[in-house]
């Protein structure tokens, strides 16, 4: 099917369009961008009042299959990212079983073409089990299509085998990303270390713990000219030393979160599990300093760490409920609220935060651009829409979210991946 997308505001990373214009998308592919363009076989979709951006890329989510579909499948995943207005997304391996070899890669890439509707991407373990014992065979999941290695919820705290992966990392080529907590330090803290868990009573987890590991890898990534990409970060600390590293050449990226750059950890305070996070939300100087670091190139890219649970397990107490809120309905809404009305980042920056950069970060060829020639993946944004965060609205198969009543503005109307309608408001 050809797609025909009419007075169309387009958003790239380099700039905004300053008339509307229309966007032709045949066999999958931009075939045509320009001024009054006909088609007799396309369907059309008049986008007039918005903005039509890149499809959005998620480098960081949690979609639990295999092992835990009864907090979200592939499937329910894949309909929550399309309504978020996400076309790309990237798995993290800590399912049951990991993936930390071919067949488990395997299995979530056949599974996802089975859903169909957006591409998805799984990344594979660092080490086997995420035992922090063991390097998986990167060779081997990379061929099985990962397209990263992380140990994503746990640490490779281990300095010498940290070293290994990373050298054996740029031989495969394939990117390593770094879920930065010296567990040592963090020692089964359930918040923020600081005046909220003193006052609550609640074991707290020091910045420390995150910013030690950033420090340490990007010393080893500058040892030995290698690549690493720091996930969640949360920290003002660790903000530093990565703005240090890349003004020394080290080769490091980083994301953050919505949750990370819109909640405190006064979030907290009525012991609200779905605001129980790793890491954990940390103070308003944290806040300002993620801003400040998405605003000046600092951080690259945003991602949403969607993370499912039950309520059943979130209504445990604060010290055994799970970490984790979902994050891919609402990205689109906080981006808007907390970072656009503000004036932190242009409509263009944020096309380059939530496509253009993960695309680059992820070897992602064709994708986060939209330009002749391209996949045509879109995402249709009507900047102005308000809306409130409903229980019964979320399409995720889980509903642990600390957003819930509150207003929004920014929503997103369509989500087009390969020439194909995925999603409409």
């Amino acid at each position: 099917m050809s797609l025909l997308i009419k007075n169309a505001v387009i958003v790239n990373a380099d700039g905004q369009s300053k008339v509307p214009q229309d966007i032709l998308i045949e066999k999958g592919i931009i075939a045509k961008i320009g001024a009054a363009i006909k088609s007799d076989k396309a369907k059309i979709i008049d986008a007039r009042d918005r903005l039509v951006l890149p499809g959005l890329i998620d480098i960081h989510v949690h979609f639990r299959e295999p092992g835990q579909e009864h907090k979200e499948t592939i499937e329910t995943g894949i309909l929550a990212a399309a309504k978020g207005g996400f076309t790309t997304v990237m798995c993290m391996p800590n399912t049951s079983p990991v993936i930390d070899n071919r067949s488990i890669a395997e299995l979530v890439l056949s599974e996802a073409r089975r859903v169909g509707l957006i591409n998805v991407h799984p990344i594979g373990a660092i080490t086997k089990g995420l035992g922090n014992q063991e390097l998986t065979d990167m060779f081997e999941l990379k061929e099985a299509g990962c397209v990263a290695l992380s140990d994503d919820g746990r640490c490779v705290t281990n300095s010498q085998l940290m070293r290994l992966a990373m050298e054996y990392a740029k031989m495969v080529g394939i990117l390593l990303i770094q879920h930065c907590e010296d567990h040592c330090l963090s020692a089964g803290g359930v918040m923020n270390e600081g005046v909220n868990s003193t006052l609550l009573g609640l074991k707290g987890d020091p910045g420390l713990s995150e910013s030690v590991i950033v420090a340490r890898d990007i010393e080893l990534a500058a040892y030995l000219d290698s690549k690493i990409h720091f996930a969640h970060m949360s920290l003002k600390r660790s903000v530093e030393l990565i703005r240090a590293a890349k003004a020394n050449g080290i080769r490091v990226t980083a994301e953050a979160c919505p949750h990370h750059f819109t909640l405190t950890d006064d979030a907290l305070k009525d012991f609200n599990t779905s605001a129980k996070v790793n890491p954990p939300l940390r103070t308003k100087e944290d806040i300002e300093a993620i801003k400040e670091a998405l605003r000046d190139g600092t951080i690259d890219c945003i991602a949403t760490d969607h993370a499912p649970h039950t309520t059943e397990d979130k209504e445990k107490d604060m010290d055994h409920a799970p970490c984790g809120m979902i994050g891919l309905e609402t990205a689109v809404g906080l981006v808007v609220t907390e970072l656009v009305q503000p004036k932190v980042l242009s409509w263009p920056n944020v096309a380059e935060k939530m496509s253009a950069m993960p695309a680059k970060i992820m070897g992602l060829a064709k994708k986060g651009i939209i330009k002749e020639g391209f996949d045509g993946d879109l995402t249709i944004i009507d900047p102005k829409a308000r809306w409130t965060v409903q229980d019964n609205d979320f399409v995720s198969k889980s509903h642990n979210s600390p957003f819930i009543g509150r207003e929004l503005t920014g929503r997103v109307k369509a989500t087009i991946c390969g020439g194909n309608m995925v999603y409409q408001d």
